[in-house]
């Protein structure tokens, strides 16, 4: 054995930083790739942003709107020629210093300065302060200010525990504590606050925290108490003890690892444990999942409309407590792509980018002019850092939106009835065949669909909803499997409540129009749609 060095030849795949910016900027949503951009301004001096003449228009208002209150408040020497106007701002005049930016306001600096120093500069700021004070508490005398506060006010609520006319409760409404909260508690924040508040021991509170971590969102526990104990220094008894205090604080049951243990525990809290409902979740709970009261009735020898009244007890229970302390916060949805006919006339759609707002970029001729300076090297060679980045980041982003738009133009094309009729002309279409479509991979096609919403004539869409499995009909014509999961939703909101189809049923009525099905299929799609089956639909009306 002995240690030697060799060169070799090979060659492999390296994502370079800017191959993999150009990757992770596909998957970005047009709010998360403002975001970078935002972040790009901050870091990268040569980055600058495009001001539109939106914002130029507004700017050069504010401008006038200052000069005027300026001209009316104290004596500017200035003339109108010398004064800046919304057209001269908006062409880059010279009292725009010749552009666009917002550095015309330096034009008006000094003289905003030269204003404010006028009114709080110099003796007259005391004497104006003295003035005021022997207007209100008299000639020669300072009023305290303690002596100002209205304490009748303020505390009237506990100096006067008697009856109060109606005008003496009415005051300024003040704003109430919950809207201080920066957000509502989540389950954790409450349980744990209910347990600092409950008189337990010391290291039972540290283990039922520790339960509290590994709750999920229903409020169930799925980690057995010798997992929790080995992340810390408690016994499995002293973790037990924890969970069971855990499950009758509120929401009761939190901290049950089934829903068997969790509605018990309702019961025991609302002392109805003796009850029968008791007796039917310990014993028959599969049969009452299942619907089948006739024969649990005969089992446990009681009448059904018994067993239907503590049925109906049960239903007020709760069996995933945690989910009304859930953090889950609505999704924004912003449509970066729109697609629209000009005409309705017009047979072909447009595809355009929405104006959402996003800092319009380009290269600072100011740092391109520095180069040609006489600066230091390391200054060129920083700049040159800075400008080959921000190249890059305008390449990548215009790489973007060409991607994007090549692949909604192919969906377009395919999707045309879809887009004019509905969603019953949805055609079956695969991330394969766009890729094939336009020449590129389909690990980037599956990144451009990917949480982007399209405007469409049917609606905002998300771009992969476009995309569906198919099979043949008995005429040889291609079905979207969503177009099929629709046809079952709707024969299953016509049938009758009394008498509810089967899947054997359906599989007969879509062979009558032409597709062919097994039973395994449609309970397939049912169970994707979250509809029960025809016993569980019958029980519940």
């Amino acid at each position: 054995m002995s240690l030697k060095l060799t060169t070799s030849l090979s060659q492999r795949l390296v994502l370079t930083p800017q191959l993999r910016q150009r990757i992770e900027m596909l998957q970005m949503t047009s709010l998360e790739l403002t975001d970078l951009i935002q972040q790009q301004l901050l870091e990268n001096a040569v980055l600058e942003e495009v001001p539109t003449q939106v914002d130029v228009g507004e700017l050069a208002e504010k401008i006038l709107d200052h000069l005027a209150s300026s001209d009316s408040e104290t004596p500017f020497e200035s003339t109108e020629s010398t004064r800046p106007t919304a057209a001269d701002v908006e062409l880059g005049s010279p009292a725009s210093n010749g552009s666009g930016d917002p550095d015309v306001l330096n034009a008006v600096s000094p003289t905003a300065e030269g204003e404010h120093s006028e009114s709080f500069d110099g003796e007259g700021m005391d004497e104006g302060v003295l003035e005021t004070g022997s207007d209100e508490a008299g000639a020669g005398e300072t009023r305290d200010a303690f002596e100002e506060i209205d304490f009748g006010r303020e505390f009237q609520d506990y100096l006067d525990p008697g009856y109060k006319t109606q005008e003496i409760e009415y005051k300024e409404d003040g704003p109430t504590f919950e809207q201080f909260l920066t957000r509502p508690p989540s389950l954790a924040d409450h349980l744990e606050w209910q347990l600092h508040m409950s008189p337990i021991a010391e290291d039972v509170c540290d283990a039922a925290i520790a339960v509290i971590g590994n709750l999920n969102a229903d409020g169930r526990l799925n980690a057995t108490n010798e997992e929790i104990a080995g992340m810390g220094p408690w016994t499995e008894e002293q973790v037990e003890h924890a969970r069971q205090t855990l499950m009758r604080l509120d929401p009761v049951g939190c901290g049950a690892r089934d829903v068997k243990e969790c509605l018990l525990v309702q019961l025991e809290v609302r002392n109805e444990s003796d009850r029968l409902a008791a007796r039917l979740i310990s014993e028959h709970l599969n049969e009452l999942q299942q619907h089948k009261l006739p024969h649990l009735s005969k089992q446990i020898g009681i009448d059904v409309d018994t067993l239907l009244a503590e049925v109906q007890f049960i239903r007020t229970l709760d069996p995933y407590p945690g989910r009304r302390y859930s953090s889950e916060e609505p999704i924004l949805i912003s449509p970066e792509i729109y697609i629209e006919k000009l005409d309705e006339n017009d047979e072909d759609y447009i595809i355009y980018f929405a104006d959402d707002g996003s800092p319009r970029l380009r290269v600072s001729q100011h740092y391109q002019s520095m180069l040609s300076q006489g600066v230091s090297n390391e200054t060129k060679s920083f700049i040159r850092e800075k400008m080959r980045s921000a190249v890059d980041l305008l390449r990548n982003i215009e790489h973007r939106r060409q991607t994007i738009y090549k692949v909604v133009e192919s969906i377009v094309h395919r999707q045309k009835d879809f887009l004019d009729h509905g969603v019953q002309h949805l055609k079956p279409m695969m991330l394969k065949d766009i890729a094939e479509d336009i020449g590129m991979h389909l690990s980037t096609v599956s990144r451009v669909v990917n949480r982007k919403y399209a405007h469409t004539p049917q609606g905002v869409i998300e771009l992969r909803r476009f995309f569906t499995e198919g099979m043949l009909n008995e005429e040889g014509e291609e079905i979207s499997t969503r177009i099929i999961k629709l046809q079952i939703k709707k024969l299953i909101e016509e049938e009758d409540s009394r008498n509810p189809i089967t899947d054997d049923q359906v599989v007969k009525i879509l062979a009558k129009d032409g597709i062919k099905l097994s039973r395994r299929t449609v309970a397939k799609y049912r169970d994707q749609m979250q509809i029960p089956g025809s016993r569980e639909r019958r029980a519940v009306v």
